[in-house]
């Protein structure tokens, strides 16, 4: 499989599209207000100790404190103490570990998300080209991706022989291949790190960062540039010099395949057709490319992803079709987890397969893809009501936690109230507004959509309100206001409110933009003055254009005009 890495770096923000098979595959984004700090060391204090719920609260200097569970609070005693450490060290609670206003190292393993701060243990890794250096775990591990048994073992057996006691090491999967010279110059910066981190910590206040993991750029230089990677662009010439000079550590032989994008024509993104498609990435409805369509929700608890066959009806038969599309749905759900970066329970609702061949088959696929994925995923096989569920690593926050934010005017909710909902609380708000006033009329401004339905059919609606209210009743719509808005804008006389409401008379000369047709008589446009409605005679096919004109009627809702001036 062929792969490319796009790096394209601006002031305000750092992005990374990773393509397998000229397809995007995953996408990074950095900003400086927004900065990763999973991988972060910092000098922390026990701010509350939990025993309901085995855990404490850690002020580590951020918004949030962090949350360390009891698992992860335990320092290893690697075992030299007692007969089994490791059933001694299970009995202990968070009372046994932690006492309030203790001063602990800790790491973040899971960013803050939503209203939940960062998760922190005490349990250190620090990643390296090659190997991942645990100093508190006596440990040897060999990548999973890593396959064939002899590699394997050649791998364990040098890991085994450089480590030293009481310290573990994870040989990533770049190592495949590597010498025991290059595993050693890499453990051998690691433990220099290490060093400095504990000298540091012993020197610091509390809260205070100690170790900061390193920017994207270089991290993915680190992890994700390897042999299998055909080829490195960047965008930036001071980015592109200092990756060749990080290369000249780690692994000169891949210099050969960065190259700087220098064109002004277009960016690397637009280049490679990727600016539309991150577009796309933040919409629900994901189209298959035989007609079908996946929906996909987020909600507090897990991610629900629906499968549909959409404008695909086969050739053969139905079970046929319905196998088709959930076999390419499957391929591109995987796809989506990674480039979304969703994680926690994910519970997918393929259309149901009367065939348990078909089944197994549909979940392989799915299994299969999700092999690609760097992050820990598991599915679980299908329930009985057809649904497969699957759980995903969350470590930082999706790319729609990247990108958006609460819609400010539906509170989340994601849908507004209708214009006939909008209307009828709109009444309610005039009758209660008027009910304790003394005013004789009242002008309120609100949505198009909302004044039409208020208005009624020849004024019907509006009449029957000023006769529920007694009061003189004028309504604007102003396209610019938000569906759910309303605007008080006057109280007061009827020829106070009236001036108010009516900014012409019949008469006045204007110049005006005709903004779309009549919607009952194409042949006149409709224009606005401060969201006040007129109809222009014959501006129909004007739409666009400034026209200057002439009232020759006014009414409380709209006024009629003609052009002049030609």
């Amino acid at each position: 499989m062929e792969k490319e890495i796009l790096i394209t770096v601006d002031y305000d923000e750092t992005r990374v599209a990773v393509l397998e098979e000229g397809v995007l595959a995953e996408i990074y984004i950095e900003r400086p207000v927004t900065q990763k700090i999973a991988g972060n060391i910092y000098k922390g204090r026990v701010e509350n100790v939990l025993p309901g719920m085995q855990a404490s609260f850690v002020d580590i200097g951020l918004d949030r404190n962090a949350f360390l569970y009891v698992d992860d609070a335990t320092v290893p005693r690697n075992g030299d103490d007692d007969d089994d450490p490791g059933e001694e060290i299970r009995k202990r609670t968070i009372r046994d570990i932690l006492k309030p206003r203790q001063e602990i190292l800790v790491q973040v393993i899971k960013e803050p998300i939503g209203t939940k701060g960062a998760r922190v243990t005490r349990y250190f890794t620090l990643p390296g080209r090659y190997l991942v250096l645990m100093p508190m775990v006596d440990y040897v591990g060999v990548s999973r991706r890593i396959e064939g048994d002899p590699e394997r073992d050649r791998l364990r057996k040098m890991a085994e022989s450089l480590k030293a006691p009481g310290i573990g090491l994870i040989v990533r999967t770049v190592a495949e291949g590597k010498s025991e010279h290059e595993l050693r110059q890499d453990l051998d910066f690691l433990l220099r790190l290490w060093g400095r981190i504990q000298a540091r910590a012993k020197n610091s206040q509390v809260p205070s960062l100690i170790h900061k993991d390193l920017g994207l750029v270089y991290r993915i230089v680190r992890d994700l540039f390897s042999t299998d990677v055909a080829r490195l662009h960047v965008d930036s010439r001071h980015e592109y010099d200092r990756i060749l000079e990080l290369l000249d550590v780690i692994s000169p032989e891949l210099k050969g395949r960065v190259h700087l994008f220098t064109s002004r024509d277009r960016t690397l993104f637009d280049l490679y057709g990727l600016e539309t498609e991150i577009e796309e990435l933040l919409k629900k409805k994901v189209w298959l490319k035989s007609g079908g369509y996946l929906v996909i929700d987020h909600t507090e608890a897990l991610t629900s992803i629906d499968v549909n066959t959409g404008k695909y009806v086969g050739t053969t038969n139905l079970a046929d079709t319905v196998f088709k599309t959930n076999m390419e749905a499957a391929r591109e759900i995987a796809r989506q987890v990674r480039l979304r970066d969703i994680g926690g329970i994910i519970v997918v609702d393929f259309i149901d397969m009367q065939s348990s061949e078909h089944k197994q088959k549909v979940v392989q696929a799915l299994e299969n893809e999700l092999r690609k994925d760097r992050t820990r995923t598991s599915v679980l096989g299908i329930t009985q009501l057809g649904l497969v569920e699957m759980t995903r690593k969350k470590v930082r926050q999706g790319l729609s936690a990247m990108l958006e934010q609460p819609c400010p005017y539906c509170q989340g909710r994601a849908r507004v109230l209708s214009e006939a909902t909008m209307a009828s609380k709109v009444r309610k708000e005039v009758r209660r507004i008027l009910k304790h006033s003394a005013s004789e009329a009242a002008l309120l401004e609100v949505h198009p959509t909302v004044a039409a339905v208020l208005i009624g059919s020849g004024g019907a609606n509006l009449k029957e309100l000023e006769k529920e209210t007694g009061k003189t009743v004028y309504i604007r719509g102003v396209s610019n206001l938000h569906v759910e808005s309303i605007n008080l804008r006057s109280l007061g006389s009827r020829d106070e409110v009236e001036a108010k409401a009516l900014p012409v008379k019949v008469g006045d000369r204007l110049e005006i933009k005709v903004e779309e047709p009549h919607a009952s008589n194409p042949w006149d446009g409709i224009g606005r003055l401060e969201g006040y409605v007129i109809d222009i005679e014959g501006a129909g096919n004007m739409v666009g254009e400034k026209v200057e004109i002439q009232v020759t009627k006014a009414f409380r809702t709209y006024a009629k005009a003609k052009i002049v001036g030609k």
